[in-house]
């Protein structure tokens, strides 16, 4: 009987032996690696559509273990992306079509190339809005829009003209030869073919100084009046003949009070009255009232910059000889004491027959030149 204990107990220890030599489920065989492969490769490409070219892509797949994207674009180390199972890559594309290839490699290092078309059209500019300011032949101007890259700017003076670009977030300043009308037009670049475009059409004028004559249609000959019913307009020549033949003339109509008159201030950016080069102001004057024979034209410089002399100072009072044919006044100041060498006035001041009160006396003026 205990030999048969015997016998049972050597062969379990056997069995038990045999038993630990290998691990459950996992033997020699690893053939079925050779067999393993990704399989249903797919991408996700993400286009942004903001003008930025944008693009993100996602490899997707069952059996990769990496990606390697190649993004049919660019140079060097930018030309391709490593991802992760799950990851993605981000690459910016100019517009245009292009091949991207994604090289799936699995877990025993085979690969397999898929190649996908990727095509970009940026979309055009929207709500394209210009900012122009203007002071005297320089125009300032900026402009904005949405999914704009950058700008061209037509200054409207030029033949042929090539357009300045712009960047986004800048500004230009110009400055125009001549004055007159100009169409400046802002193009709005997407990046790519598509553009946005606007045109605003500007007026270009001329600084308002001596000389002064009435004519130029690109200056505002802007006379300012002080007193009750005083006036002044730019009329046509109410005698185009003798010293005058222009055809715009300014009429001076006298307001109710003896002080009341016309103020036209000549600092920048309009041209200032210089006594650099000269001191004398000469005026043609049409008087059509032989009842204003004798009556005086004020001709006041003010706003001295740097303060001298006082307003008040440089006053020539010059009288009204004829009437019904244009005559021409000077107007002398190197007379007047406490005025210094090359003063320089930024205020023109009429006034006509202050000693008296009353209402409704018209002269006419022209031609007002800065002499020695």
């Amino acid at each position: 009987m205990n030999k048969i204990k015997f016998i049972y107990s050597i062969a379990f220890l056997f069995v038990l032996t045999a038993g630990c030599t290998k691990k459950d489920g996992i033997d020699s065989d690893l053939s079925f690696l050779k067999n393993a492969s990704s399989s249903t490769l797919a991408k996700v490409f993400t286009i942004s559509n903001d003008n930025t070219g944008l693009v993100r892509i996602t490899p997707t797949g069952e059996g990769v273990s990496s990606y390697t994207i190649n993004f049919g674009h660019g140079t060097g180390a930018a030309a391709s992306a490593t991802v992760q199972p799950g990851g993605n890559a981000t690459h910016a594309y100019p517009e245009g079509a292009y091949t991207v290839s994604i090289l799936a490699t699995d877990i025993t290092g085979k690969t397999v190339t898929t190649t996908y078309p990727l095509s970009l059209t940026y979309r055009a500019p929207e709500n394209l809005a210009a900012s122009i300011s203007q002071n005297v032949h320089d125009l300032t101007i900026s402009a904005t829009a949405l999914y704009a890259a950058s700008y061209l700017v037509y200054f409207g003076d030029a033949v042929n003209e090539v357009g300045t670009p712009m960047a986004t977030g800048a500004s230009l300043t110009h400055t125009y030869a001549t004055s007159g009308n100009y169409n400046v037009k802002v193009v709005a670049l997407s990046g790519g073919a598509a553009k946005t475009e606007s045109t605003t059409a500007v007026t270009v004028t001329d600084p308002f100084g001596l000389p002064l004559d009435f004519e130029n249609p690109f200056v505002n000959y802007f006379f300012g009046t002080f007193g009750g019913g005083q006036g002044f307009a730019t009329v046509a020549n109410p005698s185009a003949t003798g010293l005058n033949t222009s055809a715009k003339v300014g009429k001076f109509t006298r307001g109710f009070e003896g002080w009341s008159g016309t103020y036209s201030p000549m600092g920048a950016p309009n041209t200032p009255i210089n006594f650099g080069v000269g001191k004398k102001i000469k005026v043609l004057v049409y008087n059509p009232s032989a009842a204003l024979i004798g009556a005086k034209l004020n001709v006041e410089l003010e706003g001295a910059v740097g303060g001298v002399p006082a307003n008040g100072v440089a006053v020539v009072k010059m009288p009204i000889t004829t009437s019904g044919a244009w005559e021409e006044l000077v107007f002398d100041y190197s007379g007047i004491s406490g005025i210094p060498a090359g003063t320089v006035f930024t205020q023109l001041v009429l006034r006509f027959n202050d000693t008296v009160d009353g209402a409704g006396a018209i002269i006419y003026v022209d031609n007002f030149r800065l002499t020695k």
